[in-house]
């Protein structure tokens, strides 16, 4: 059976600290966050605008955009996002959750890196 994953890549600015960690990050520091949110599907859309497509990346936009704006960019993860120890892997399912709880359709994975080389892809 076919399969298509898509992604919708998305950025934010924040700030942590990972209160358990024996080293540097331990201290309050940001980062420049990059994520994706992947979108999978055995079938593409058969009529309408969104003809052959498995989701207009748009509409991915607006389930992120409260994230974005209410938790993650320009915010301190450790106090919006409810997480003692916000680190990658935790985020990454941190979002992945907001995304399921929002009724997101197709939801697949959530990948989050906090620096170029670094990062975690949650799936459930």
């Amino acid at each position: 059976m076919a399969e298509w994953i898509i992604y919708k890549e998305f950025r934010f600015e924040a700030a942590h600290c990972l209160p358990h960690y024996e080293g540097k990050c331990r201290r309050l520091h940001g980062h420049s966050w990059l994520g994706r949110v992947y979108v999978k599907s055995h079938y593409l859309q058969s009529q309408g605008s969104q003809q052959g497509m498995v989701m207009d990346f748009g509409e991915i936009k607006q389930y992120l955009q409260p994230l974005l704006d209410n938790f993650l960019d320009h915010h301190y993860l450790n106090e919006t996002t409810g997480l003692e120890n916000p680190t990658s892997e935790e985020l990454s399912r941190w979002i992945y959750e907001k995304l399921a709880k929002a009724g997101f359709p197709g939801l697949h994975a959530v990948e989050i890196r906090e620096t170029c080389t670094s990062g975690c892809t949650y799936y459930p």
